[in-house]
């Protein structure tokens, strides 16, 4: 049986475009690892200052909404006061603020209790900073 509390980190790598990255499967495979048939809480975190956590719906369009919206909330422009790397970056540092970097969710029988069209998402407008890593944290 595993221990009460269960952590790993993943890497990923976002690309050179803003992304929400699916990382649902990642969470499933950890979780049937670590809690197979176990009840708990699964957290998620990236400790990046430029990056969030989504539950939302991917591959209908909802995902590229959600860039488009925070395209128009945080355009990518002279405005900021943060002003180091590109063009616009002082948005990437307020986008924790809208899209936070931690989600915790419940675990039922090893399964995160997501609803029919709900993934757990990476989302990150930061195109400088393509490495990025997830801390999964199981709590049983």
């Amino acid at each position: 049986m595993a221990d009460s509390f269960t952590t790993r980190t993943i890497d990923v790598t976002t690309g050179s475009m803003e992304t929400v990255l699916d990382l649902t499967d990642a969470c499933a495979s950890f979780l049937r690892e670590v809690a197979p048939d176990r009840d708990g809480l699964l957290n998620i975190f990236t400790p990046h200052a430029t990056a969030g956590l989504a539950v939302i719906e991917t591959g209908a369009g909802s995902d590229e909404d959600l860039l488009a919206a925070l395209h128009d909330l945080l355009p990518a422009d002279n405005r900021w006061r943060h002003r180091h790397g590109s063009p616009g970056h002082g948005r990437d540092h307020v986008l924790p603020a809208l899209v936070p970097p931690h989600v915790t969710l419940p675990v039922v029988a090893g399964r995160m209790a997501l609803g029919t069209w709900q993934s757990v998402c990476l989302v990150d407008t930061n195109t400088s900073n393509t490495d990025r890593q997830i801390r999964l944290s199981f709590l049983g």
